[in-house]
C-alpha cells in the first residue's frame, strides 16, 4: 500500500536515530511523508528534552492510527527496551530489542500495514554480543524475505548511483570471490530495480575494472579479462545496456557520470568513497533485491553526536522520500 505511512526503526538506541527522527519530524513540511517510528515513547519524550526539541508525541497501538496524528505530532509505535539507553553508550541488553525493531518493520510492510522500511544505523558489534549472527542489516533483511532472495546493496544520491559487487569483506578476499556469475547475478538485479524502483526504463550500467587501468589487457592482473568482461558480454546479450570493465580512476568525475545510470564496482571502498566524497550528507543506502522496500541514512550510529543535538536529519530525510517513491512506483507497476 503506497498510502500506507513509513515505518521508521530506532537503530542503536544510544545512536543517534532517535535524534534523526525527531529532526525530522519537527522540520516536516507539507511534502513529508506520514511516517512512524517504532520505540518506547517513554524513552523518545526524554530524547527529545536532551536535544533540546519541543515535539509532541502520539503513541500508538498500529501503524493505521499513525497517518491521521502526523501532522500534529509524531507517532510512536510502542516497543520496549529493557535498558536505559545513555546516548554514546551502547548496551547489549537492548540487542534483542534492536532487532525485534527491524523484525517488526519487515513484519507491517510485508502485511501493507507500512509502504516501506527505513532502518536507522546499529551498532554491529554490541549486537554481535547480544547474538546477533548476521553481518548486517542488509544481510538480515535477506533472511526475513526468504531462501532465494539475493541482497544488493545500492547508494544512490542525485549526483550517483552505485553498487558493490562484493560489499564486508576483506580487500584480500575480494578475488577470490568475485565470480563472473556474481557479477552477472547483481547487474540483473540492479538494472531491474533501475526499471522498477527509479522509473530508468533502459538503464546504463557501467562496471569498473578491479585492477588498475581495468588491468592493462593483463598486464596488471587477469581478473578483468577473465571474469568482469565474460559478465559484460553475458549481460549485453541479454539486452541489459552494460559497458565495461571501465578503469575507475576515470569512471566518477562529472563528464563521465552523464554516461552512465549506476556504477558496479567490485569491491566496497571503489564506489563508496567517490559517492560519499560528492555527496556525504544526501546518500541513501537502498537495497535492491527484496520484496519490499528499504531505505537507509548513508552513515553509521555517530555515538558522540547522539543526544548533542547536532545531527543533521539530511540524510534520513533522503531516505524517507527515496522510500516513498520507490514504494509508490512499485504499487503503480503492473
Amino acid at each position: 500500500m503506497s498510502d500506507a505511512p513509513l515505518a521508521v526503526t530506532p537503530g542503536e538506541p544510544a545512536g543517534v536515530g532517535v535524534d534523526l527522527a525527531l529532526g525530522l519530524w519537527a522540520a516536516r513540511d507539507q511534502a513529508t511523508p506520514p511516517f512512524f517510528l517504532i520505540d518506547d515513547p517513554d524513552r523518545v519524550s526524554v530524547r527529545a528534552r536532551r536535544i533540546g526539541l519541543s515535539v509532541d508525541l502520539a503513541p500508538i497501538d498500529a501503524p493505521e492510527q499513525a497517518t491521521g496524528v502526523f501532522g500534529s505530532a509524531l507517532p510512536v509505535l510502542r516497543h520496549g527496551f529493557p535498558a536505559d539507553s545513555i546516548p554514546g553508550r551502547p548496551d547489549p541488553a537492548n540487542g534483542p530489542a534492536t532487532v525485534d525493531a527491524i523484525t517488526r518493520a519487515v513484519a507491517l510492510v510485508r502485511t501493507g500495514q507500512a509502504a516501506a522500511v527505513i532502518t536507522n544505523p546499529i551498532q554491529k558489534e554490541t549486537l554481535y554480543q547480544a547474538g546477533f549472527t548476521h553481518p548486517g542489516h542488509t544481510e538480515y533483511l535477506a533472511a526475513l524475505s526468504g531462501p532465494d532472495v539475493v541482497p544488493v546493496m545500492l547508494l544512490a544520491s542525485p549526483e550517483l548511483k552505485v553498487v558493490p559487487v562484493t560489499i564486508h569483506i576483506p580487500l584480500a578476499d575480494v578475488p577470490r570471490q568475485l565470480t563472473t556469475d556474481k557479477i552477472v547475478t547483481t547487474a540483473r538485479i540492479t538494472a531491474a530495480a533501475m526499471r522498477r524502483d527509479f522509473g530508468i526504463d533502459a538503464p546504463r550500467l557501467a562496471l569498473a575494472g578491479l585492477n588498475p587501468h581495468a588491468g592493462e589487457g593483463g598486464a596488471l592482473g587477469r581478473e578483468d579479462g577473465d571474469v568482469i568482461a565474460p559478465a559484460v558480454a553475458i549481460l549485453r546479450a541479454e539486452g541489459i545496456d552494460a559497458r565495461g570493465p571501465l578503469p575507475a580512476d576515470t569512471l566518477f568525475h562529472e563528464e563521465a557520470r552523464t554516461t552512465y545510470d549506476v556504477v558496479l564496482g567490485m569491491y566496497h571502498d571503489q564506489v563508496l568513497v567517490p559517492i560519499k566524497t560528492l555527496d556525504f550528507w544526501g546518500g541513501v543506502n537502498v537495497t535492491l533485491g527484496l520484496p519490499f522496500v528499504r531505505t537507509s541514512p548513508d552513515h553509521g550510529t555517530a555515538l558522540s553526536l547522539a543526544g548533542t543535538g547536532q545531527a543533521r536529519i539530511d540524510s534520513l530525510k533522503a531516505a524517507v522520500d527515496m522510500a516513498r517513491s520507490m514504494a509508490r512506483r512499485r504499487a503503480a507497476a503492473p
